[in-house]
């Protein structure tokens, strides 16, 4: 339990276009250890890679295990994260490459990702009596107070507040 929760009501800022990523795995054939273990191994150097690169524009991620595992990632843009998976010299590509040879299209093990890319003005993020968790804990962890609802209260990027 170590993590120190911040008691009250806290949000996220995150600067305009930080992107949101969800990539999985998911063990359609868990007798074929030989398929998805090598599949489930292979997110484990990405993730070192580009948590001590800062290059790479990553912010963060937490992981979630079981049939489906998810690593719910955050990026400072959707041109950082393509650029990272498009990469030759880093960990993507060959274990991507890894993954077609040994697992293709054979059913056995299941991927997935979805990126979103966010706005201050359009997303609502809140935190309550939690420890650093999340696009906070990735970006600015922003006390809110009080009990009505959080709202982005910063000006669009480039403008003053009125």
């Amino acid at each position: 339990m170590g993590q120190k929760v911040h008691p009250g009501r806290y949000a996220a800022a995150p600067p305009e276009g930080t992107v949101v990523f969800l990539i999985g795995m998911r063990v359609n054939a868990w007798w074929k250890i030989h398929r998805w273990l090598p599949a489930f191994r292979a997110m484990v150097p990405m993730l070192k890679e580009v948590s001590r690169r800062q290059e790479h524009g990553f912010l963060g991620y937490h992981v979630w295990f079981g049939r489906t595992t998810v690593v719910l990632q955050y990026w400072r843009s959707l041109d950082d994260l393509m650029a990272y998976a498009r990469n030759a010299q880093a960990e993507h590509v060959p274990g991507w490459r890894n993954f077609n040879r040994s697992v293709g299209n054979s059913g056995d093990v299941g991927v997935w990702h979805e990126a979103y890319v966010t706005h201050p003005d359009r997303m609502h993020v809140i935190y309550r009596n939690m420890p650093l968790f999340g696009m906070a804990k990735a970006t600015e962890h922003v006390h809110r107070g009080g009990d009505g609802p959080v709202v982005a209260t910063r000006p669009p990027q480039g403008r003053a507040a009125a």
